[in-house]
Parts: structure tokens; C-alpha cells; sequence
């Protein structure tokens, strides 16, 4: 299990080829990789990604061991930036990796939805006209709720 938290930007070729390269009895492996998107404007200048190092790290270590034990996963990977981003740049990256792909798929989703609602990061979008701190939306509420026992 990989689990980092860092500001600088990430080798997404290189992290698969490495994550992949580490598996031996998985016939599978997802990957999604989160990008800072503009707004329907187009103004977006950049996001800004917070967090609290201690609580941040602890929390997605959680998640991510929590998937290896609902799911038959060989190894999980999760990669979450924080700092200044601009539009396109990557946010986030998952990757898991499963003898069989419906359970790669799925631990790959709900860490994805527990990164979108509940990871302890808090975003600003800022734009030449404003700056607005990110709310939680309804949708990212409900595709976590799914994974409830």
C-alpha cells in the first residue's frame, strides 16, 4: 500500500508502470487520475488544496486499508496533492489492483468517492473575479453512501 500526500507534481506513467510492476497474482489494475478542471466561465486561475498533515496522512491510510479488506485487492495506491494548482494540472491519482477487475473496479471507485466527500482536504477556487472555498455536493454525498454496510 502506497499512500502519499504531497504537493509536488507526479509521474502518472511512471506511478502505474511502478504500481503495476509490483503486482503478481492480479489479473487487474485501475486507475482514475483526478484533474483540476475550469469553470463553465473559463476563469478559473488556480486551486488552492489545504489540509492538516497528521489527520490527512492517518485518514487515507484508513480508507485505503479498509478497501484491501472489503475487497480481494493484491495492493492499493493512492496519491493526493495539495497546494496551488492550475487548470489540467493533476489533483489526485488511485490505483488498485485485484486478481479479478470487479473488485479492482469498485475498491477504485469508492476510494475515489471517499477522496471527492470525506478526505480532510479543503479547496478554493480562485478566479480574477472571486474566490470561493468548494462545498460538499449532494451527488458526492450519495455515491458515498453507496458503499455503506
Amino acid at each position: 500500500m502506497d499512500i502519499r500526500v504531497q504537493e509536488e507534481s507526479f509521474d502518472l506513467g511512471a506511478e502505474t508502470a511502478d504500481f503495476a510492476g509490483k503486482t503478481s497474482t492480479s489479473g487487474a489494475v485501475v486507475t482514475f487520475t483526478g484533474i483540476v478542471r475550469n469553470n463553465a466561465e473559463g476563469t478559473l486561475e488556480h486551486m488552492l488544496i489545504e489540509h492538516y498533515p497528521a489527520m490527512t496522512q492517518k485518514a487515507l491510510e484508513a480508507i485505503a486499508h479498509e478497501a484491501l479488506t472489503r475487497w480481494s485487492l493484491e495492493d492499493a495506491k493512492v496519491i493526493h496533492r495539495f497546494g496551488k494548482m492550475r487548470p489540467g494540472e493533476m489533483i489526485m491519482m488511485v490505483a488498485t489492483a485485484a486478481p479479478h477487475r470487479k473488485d479492482a473496479f469498485e475498491a477504485a471507485e469508492f476510494l475515489m468517492d471517499y477522496l471527492k466527500s470525506r478526505a480532510p482536504f479543503w479547496k478554493k477556487e480562485v478566479s480574477n473575479a472571486a474566490e470561493n472555498w468548494v462545498d460538499a455536493k449532494q451527488a458526492d454525498e450519495d455515491a458515498l453512501n453507496r458503499w455503506r454496510k
